[in-house]
């Protein structure tokens, strides 16, 4: 498992800036998560070690077969140590020493996809059996560990003498959903990983799974999403389906929908149900560039360490950090960008709507990106960073809106302000 040096050139830095990135840059930012990854499970392996830890004898043969592997089969390897949710696991057992066993669930999802000839013995948790970028097999209660079979053939699971096939014909067997969507030429592939428990670090609003009626209707969802994009927003397609590779269902919030990022989990999106495509295209432009960012930062640092200041976010309800205040600036850039685009593309009260979120948007995130500029909280790459995203919202700044557009932002604008003046006056 070998690891390379990243850098980030100067051109795509400054592409990434501007709220771009094509699909040679955003392969770039793969390229660091990828060896991230390899990092953080590596760092599994030798923690254990040194804590001399019980289960460490068990996380050395599973990382010995991981390797063997890959010596024959690299492609299946990386499928699984890329899937979001192990680099959140091998993060959270550096830190804690909690579940390194689970790496040999990750050797046999490896060995599995690559029909791999062994025979492993996996822990389970809760009579479950989670196979990380594959699925859950449920061998019931009071199981503790079962033995991995595979082969040219496929996979079975042996527990108290009973055989349970990793297969789509097996009961216990609940594969992750896949969901695909082709239109004007590209096409996107993601998982719905809605059984991993690490697949949303921090979240408490992870859902239940999908049903397979409720897997069919986000598939509506992304269809219609993804010829929205593709149509109106090419380049942000070509970003999407180059960085993201899972879903994560979140449980509806009281209004509206829900979506986030999270900097353990580069690829996958949580969010609530979108409620119409629309939504979604719009969810996956915003939450793309908090993946972009995120995966910057692991490569070039942009803001100083913490030091207790708090500013305000037009898009937030409390006071934000610099750090937050990046993350959010960047991710509204992204939404500028689309409805910059979408204007174009509507009619009537929608393309009145359209304006207004455009018109928004852009005066919010050029306030902050001044903010950013005069809060002493960046590095010079951070400088140099912010300056080109505020370039592209002066830009913005000044192309036309109507004016009924133009009323609708700035009355959406002053209202968020004095409700966060009043609320944050009270804390």
């Amino acid at each position: 498992m070998n690891l390379a040096e990243h850098r980030i050139p100067a051109s795509a830095f400054d592409e990434l800036a501007s709220g771009a990135g094509g699909t040679d840059t955003v392969e770039r930012l793969k390229a660091g998560q990828r060896s991230r990854h390899l990092l953080l499970v590596r760092g599994v392996l030798e923690t254990t070690r040194d804590a001399g830890h019980a289960r460490w004898r068990e996380v050395r043969r599973a990382y010995d077969l991981l390797a063997s592997i890959q010596a024959a089969h690299p492609e299946a390897v990386n499928a699984v140590l890329h899937h979001p949710s192990v680099g959140a696991w091998a993060r959270h057992t550096i830190q804690t020493l909690e579940s390194p066993e689970r790496m040999s669930a990750i050797a046999a999802s490896a060995a599995i996809r690559a029909r791999f000839a062994c025979d492993l013995d996996v822990a389970v948790s809760d009579g479950v059996l989670n196979l990380p970028s594959l699925g859950r097999l449920t061998v019931g209660p009071g199981v503790t560990t079962v033995t991995v079979h595979c082969s040219s053939d496929g996979a079975e699971v042996s527990v108290g003498g009973r055989f349970l096939q990793i297969s789509d014909d097996e009961p216990a067997w609940r594969p992750l959903h896949r969901l695909s969507a082709k239109a004007g030429g590209e096409h996107i592939d993601v998982l719905i990983d809605d059984l991993d428990p690490h697949r949303m670090p921090g979240s408490g609003a992870l859902r239940d799974p999908l049903t397979p009626q409720e897997a069919g209707h986000w598939q509506e969802l992304l269809d219609g999403g993804w010829d929205l994009l593709v149509r109106n927003h090419l380049p942000m397609a070509k970003q999407v389906s180059a960085a993201i590779t899972v879903f994560t269902p979140l449980s509806p919030p009281p209004d509206g929908m829900s979506s986030a990022t999270s900097r353990e989990t580069f690829g996958c999106i949580a969010m609530s149900t979108p409620p119409d495509a629309h939504a979604l295209a719009v969810t996956l432009a915003h939450e793309t560039q908090h993946a972009k960012l995120s995966a910057l930062l692991d490569i070039v640092p942009l803001t100083r360490p913490d030091d207790g200041s708090r500013y305000y976010a037009p898009w937030r309800p409390d006071p934000r950090p610099a750090a937050g205040l990046l993350q959010g600036t960047y991710a509204y850039v992204g939404v500028t960008d689309f409805w910059e685009r979408q204007r174009h593309h509507e009619s009537g009260e929608s393309e009145v709507r359209a304006n207004a979120e455009f018109a928004r948007w852009r005066s919010a995130a050029r306030l902050v990106a001044g903010t950013l500029l005069d809060s002493g909280a960046l590095t010079p790459p951070g400088v140099s960073f912010v300056r080109g995203m505020a370039r592209r919202l002066d830009a913005w700044a000044r192309e036309p809106v109507p004016a009924a557009a133009a009323t609708l932002a700035e009355g959406a604008a002053d209202r968020h302000r004095s409700l966060w003046r009043e609320r944050n006056s009270r804390s």
